[in-house]
């Protein structure tokens, strides 16, 4: 395969803030602004955290909170297997500071971040067309560090309840180098199958029963994996095969 554009560690740029509303909107304030990419913007503390389907992401001092700006990253047609790559890179970075004997690190479609079957993570993507034609994407990244949240929709661990006892700098150094290598794999979309045949190595619950909530239904039946695009394929219990690109999943 042809690289298309290989990144370096030296090309990315790095701005830590100690508060701010949301990682996510300032890498897009700073685009709109006319800056270019390959920019990450880290906070101790956010004050509006966004997570998917409109959520608040609890963003108080001691996690992780990052977000990657990223300009054309892909054209439009190659940027589905984003999340997976990225959920790739962030398990790479985490699997570095879990100490030996710590539950299963695992992968829930599409990038959320499992130890033990127990949530940590959260990633959310977003992008707009600008007004000089560009396309920026905003890669937005949660980790719970040493908290984690009171009222949660799924089971949730933090890295120190996992024996971890790691600082968010020092977590997001590891992140700061995995995700070039994993953008490289990806290679502006080209990449997609060497990423699907990554993301299923470390999947979690592949053959088993799920629910997946979709924005105006619900489906049950048992996970058969993603095809070469990164989309769930669900087993219904009719025998069909159902494509998804997005929704929520509960094992059992």
């Amino acid at each position: 395969m042809n690289k298309v554009g290989r990144k370096s560690l030296s090309g990315f740029r790095h701005e830590a803030i100690d508060e701010v509303g949301s990682t996510n909107e300032e890498c897009l304030a700073r685009a709109r602004a006319g800056q270019g990419g390959d920019l990450w913007i880290t906070a101790a503390r956010q004050t509006g955290g966004r997570a998917r389907r409109g959520r608040t992401w609890v963003s108080e001092r001691g996690n992780l909170y990052a977000s990657l700006l990223l300009i054309d990253p892909a054209p439009l047609q190659r940027l589905g297997s984003l999340p997976l790559a990225v959920a790739v890179a962030l398990r790479s970075a985490v699997r570095r500071v879990l100490p030996v004997g710590a539950p299963p690190l695992e992968v829930k479609w599409p990038n959320d971040l499992l130890i033990g079957r127990k949530k940590m993570s959260g990633i959310l993507i977003e992008g707009e067309f600008l007004p000089d034609g560009r396309h920026a994407v905003v890669v937005g990244i949660g980790v719970n560090v040493r908290f984690k949240p009171d009222n949660p929709l799924y089971p949730v661990t933090c890295l120190l309840d996992e024996g971890a006892t790691v600082f968010p700098e020092e977590l997001f150094a590891h992140l700061f180098e995995a995700m070039v290598d994993v953008l490289n794999i990806w290679n502006e979309g080209l990449g997609t199958a060497e990423v699907t045949a990554l993301w299923r190595d470390m999947a979690c619950g592949i053959g088993e029963a799920i629910t997946v909530n979709l924005s105006d239904r619900v489906l049950r039946g048992r996970f058969a994996g993603i095809d070469d695009q990164g989309l769930l394929l669900l087993e219904t219990d009719d025998g069909r095969r159902e494509t998804i690109s997005a929704g929520d999943v509960f094992f059992g």
